[in-house]
């Protein structure tokens, strides 16, 4: 450690933490600038983590916001946002990889304190975005007929749906520069600025939704288009939102006009650590899609309790990966600094955080879990199924609180083969042919599947804490 540095750290650390906790989520809420490579460590993941996790929470609102108002409209418009967003979890997929290659990038660079690097380096994310997204925009506004199709619609999904799917698809240059700018304000240290995005975004969504839906006031009835009109515009308002931060610059990230430029060596870095990146999310998404179809052969109350677990499971994993994103953001930051035993310390004490908040919500999903699916459903087999599942996944909460953490570490360093090998091991080559196995050879039914979900990310939790170890994710040069 150089004595400026030293001298920096001592300066920050005798900062005190003025009101306590409320104070710092004040602070952090508000979006100061901070030095995250020299900050005390607890305070540096309290700032972090607490953007982050709303901003997590405001991500899967588009979703429930979409349902909600649609599902007034039948169950053919409830299916073809269904399918739908089934088409659009590829698009995610590609979205959260180049997101992980950006986030990367731009956390080394500001590490290095080389905030001009990281502005090129947001830009270049940009312009693979926009390149991705025109392809996959034009291509899926003119099939979006023959994928309903692909997908099993029926004639009266399809002819209802045919536009909802076009402004979705067509419009989803929204949704990769949502996802890819927002990455890099977390790598940049500056997730308050994605965090309030996301508030704007979602908040014109809410507003609109119903007006345009239903036809209210000057506005015209769209049926179920108006839900995709809706989200695209306030998607798009979003990215204009985010697009005025990055000109603005009043956090990390200040982008020139000397930015604006193609800069092949940095766009080459960005794609190959997006490439198993990409391939990385991809595993993930798709595993629940294969355990789905397991869970599928035991009938429709079978659908329905799993749905309704996974659904909570998932929404009270979003604070986890509030923490788990800092912590990437903080590797990446303290190696850029040369300071890679700072950024272990900081994972492991991210991972003993995130352990504490998953340990007491296991415990309540293990308590209470009857009472929690109850709120979603009346069905005594699906509520049993439900709960069933949520004590058996919340079981092995402790080990996804490390898992989570650990591997999006390795992706904050720039190691994303390593989170994609484990993913790749523990989900398809385990876990499916596991939830298969116990499911129906042995005779568990939907039992069987809950077991293989909690065998699955308890071995990956073990398998990342043994890999981290080792270290070699310090010698990865981004």
């Amino acid at each position: 450690m150089t004595t400026k540095t030293a001298a920096a750290e001592s300066e920050v650390a005798a900062v005190p933490a003025r009101d306590g906790f409320w104070a710092l989520v004040r602070e952090s809420l508000r979006g100061a600038r901070h030095d995250f490579t020299a900050l005390p460590l607890g305070r540096a993941i309290l700032l972090l983590a607490v953007p982050m996790v709303l901003e997590m929470i405001m991500e899967s609102v588009f979703a429930v916001a979409d349902i909600f108002w649609v599902s007034k409209l039948g169950p053919d418009a409830i299916a073809t946002v269904t399918l739908t967003e089934s088409m659009l979890i590829i698009i995610y997929a590609f979205a959260m990889g180049l997101a992980m290659g950006a986030a990367a990038v731009v956390a080394r660079r500001i590490g290095e304190k080389d905030p001009r690097g990281a502005a090129r380096a947001a830009v270049q994310a940009i312009a693979i975005g926009i390149g991705l997204a025109v392809v996959v925009g034009v291509a899926g506004a003119l099939a979006a007929p023959h994928l309903l199709t692909a997908m099993g619609a029926s004639p009266e999904v399809i002819a209802i749906g045919t536009r909802f799917t076009r402004v979705m698809l067509g419009g989803s240059v929204t949704v990769i520069l949502l996802f890819l700018i927002n990455a890099t304000f977390r790598g940049a240290g500056d997730p308050a600025v994605s965090m309030r995005t996301l508030i704007l975004a979602n908040g014109i969504n809410i507003v609109l939704g119903p007006l345009l839906v239903f036809g209210v006031g000057p506005f015209p009835r769209l049926g179920v288009t108006g839900a995709a009109v809706a989200t695209t515009i306030g998607r798009g308002i979003g990215v204009l939102y985010q697009l005025r931060a990055l000109r603005v610059g009043r956090g990390h990230l200040a982008v020139r006009r000397e930015h604006l430029r193609i800069d092949t060596g940095v766009m080459a870095t960005i794609m190959r650590l997006s490439g198993t990146a990409i391939f990385q999310a991809f595993i993930g998404t798709t595993s629940w899609v294969a355990l789905l179809r397991i869970v599928a052969r035991f009938g429709s109350t079978a659908i329905g309790g799993y749905g309704i677990a996974i659904r909570v499971v998932l929404f009270a994993l979003l604070p986890s990966w509030g923490m788990a994103n800092a912590a990437a953001t903080l590797m990446g930051q303290n190696l850029g600094a040369g300071r890679p035993d700072r950024a272990e310390q900081a994972v492991w004490r991210a991972a003993r955080y995130n352990l504490v908040f998953l340990g007491c919500t296991g415990l309540l999903f293990v308590l209470f879990g009857e009472s929690i699916v109850r709120g979603f459903s009346s069905d005594a087999q699906v509520v049993h199924t439900g709960a069933n599942a949520l004590r058996i996944i919340s079981a092995g909460f402790l080990f996804y609180a490390y898992g989570m953490v650990l591997t999006q570490a390795f992706n904050g360093a720039g190691d994303t083969w390593t989170p994609t090998l484990i993913n790749l091991g523990c989900f398809w080559l385990w876990e499916i042919p596991l939830a298969w196995l116990l499911a129906q050879p042995l005779g568990l039914g939907p039992s069987g599947v809950f077991i293989a979900v909690l065998v699955g990310f308890s071995t990956m939790a073990m398998v990342s804490v043994i890999l981290f170890r080792r270290g070699r994710w310090k010698r990865v040069r981004v």
